[in-house]
């Protein structure tokens, strides 16, 4: 799947010649106009990367970032129109990776975006971990805590799609496509009962649900 940008910015010129150049480039964009809608976002979709204004109304991009940055190392990219070495010792301070004056170019906008997410690209690992559940990729071995699980294997497709992408909400139309790789059409409940088949193996031992259901959304793993 491609990698999720946030964009959180209150000029909505500057949002949409970003945005425009992103999808371009083949991301997914997510945009926010204010700090609280911004942290909402941030916490809500868990993008590949923020590019984040220092000025905004409500919740500053300081302190945004101090938040995002408490939270997650998502890759932050601060932009600003201050460019005094205080001002982007600050930026720096409260957890940017990288800081960009404006105005800026576009192309180089997205060059640092691009070398900010090959730097924090994970290495391949076969293991695959979310609160007490455990994957491993080579053996699809599954455990909740010290509990095997034992999946049929488009059972274990599905979890591992979840587990691949942790706190993201997931559509029925993403689902369809990584899990089945064909559309079922509007009816179909396929998967309704194969995350009903997930949890009720995954709550065996009457452990806490993980898999989360956000009605007429999709679906999110993640602890409630």
């Amino acid at each position: 799947m491609p990698e999720r940008i946030l964009v959180i910015d209150d000029e909505p010129k500057i949002v949409e010649v970003i945005r425009r150049g992103l999808l371009f480039d083949g991301y997914q964009v997510e945009v926010a106009y204010d700090g609280t809608a911004g942290l909402a976002q941030a916490r809500d979709i868990s993008p590949d990367l923020i590019v984040l204004d220092l000025m905004l109304p409500g919740i500053d991009g300081l302190e945004v970032c101090r938040r995002v940055r408490a939270a997650s190392d998502v890759p932050i990219l601060m932009l600003t129109a201050k460019d005094t070495v205080p001002d982007r010792v600050a930026g720096l301070d409260s957890g940017a990776d990288d800081y960009l004056v404006k105005p800026f170019a576009l192309d180089e906008l997205l060059a640092r975006i691009r070398a900010m997410l090959r730097r924090h690209k994970p290495e391949a690992k076969d293991t695959l971990k979310f609160a007490d559940l455990t994957m491993n990729t080579s053996t699809h071995q599954v455990w909740r805590g010290a509990r095997g699980v034992e999946l049929t294997a488009k059972e274990y497709d599905l979890l591992e799609f979840f587990m691949r992408h942790p706190k993201q909400v997931l559509t029925r139309e993403q689902i369809y496509d990584h899990v089945w790789g064909y559309d079922f059409g509007g009816d179909s409940n396929i998967i309704e009962v194969y995350v009903r088949y997930l949890r009720t193996k995954l709550e065996a031992g009457e452990e806490h649900r993980l898999i989360q259901t956000l009605r007429g959304v999709g679906y999110a793993l993640r602890e409630e």
